[in-house]
């Protein structure tokens, strides 16, 4: 298991493992600090999971040029068997034959050994474009969902910070009329005992 693999299954640990908002079934209470040490644990992980792969591509290319070296150093022995061959003047037709039958299957081999390298290097190729893909796709996945249910949790404070602020206005409002009341009370009382 890689470094991103095992970062994203702790935080699908954590997401599981966190408290379901009141009156919800499916929001939950995310602790923030912790949420941005897994998501600064992914960034520091993905440039190295990104050498990894560079790496096993840098070598697929030295397994390629390894087997054309082997592939030009067999046709290079062939062509010299051949003008070995073909210097025995007693025994020229064989070596045309045996030169030609060895060029051939160095040829097929060569042939065989890099359409194997080829093959391979482009199944490695593929498997790390979908394994970065899919980690990606992942990482992302859990990013909006983190954003969803951090705008879920400020919308409710929000609209929570809104209703007291309009019950404190109503109840300001009516400390204020009751005690004009009470201030026009008192006036009158002195006036009505001259």
């Amino acid at each position: 298991m890689s470094k991103i693999e095992q970062t994203i299954a702790e935080m699908e640990d954590f997401i599981d493992n966190c408290k379901l908002q009141p009156l919800s079934n499916s929001k939950i209470i995310v602790n923030k600090n912790e949420l941005e040490e897994y998501i600064e644990e992914l960034k520091a992980n993905i440039p190295d999971e990104i050498k990894k792969y560079q790496r096993i591509i840098a070598n697929r290319d030295a397994i390629l040029k390894d087997a054309q070296d082997k592939a030009e150093e067999m046709i290079k022995k062939a062509n010299e068997m051949t003008v070995q061959l073909v210097s025995e003047h007693e025994i020229m037709q064989q070596a045309y034959k045996e030169a030609n039958s060895v060029v051939q299957d160095a040829h097929a081999e060569a042939d065989a050994i890099m359409s194997k390298t080829v093959s391979e290097s482009n199944a490695l190729k593929t498997a790390t474009n979908q394994y970065l893909d899919d980690a990606l796709a992942s990482i992302q996945n859990i990013l909006n969902t983190s954003i969803e249910g951090l705008n879920v949790k400020y919308d409710s404070l929000l609209r929570s910070l809104e209703s007291s602020l309009e019950v404190t206005t109503k109840n300001r409002k009516t400390f204020q009329q009751n005690q004009a009341a009470i201030d026009a009370s008192v006036k009158q009382e002195p006036a009505a005992e001259n």
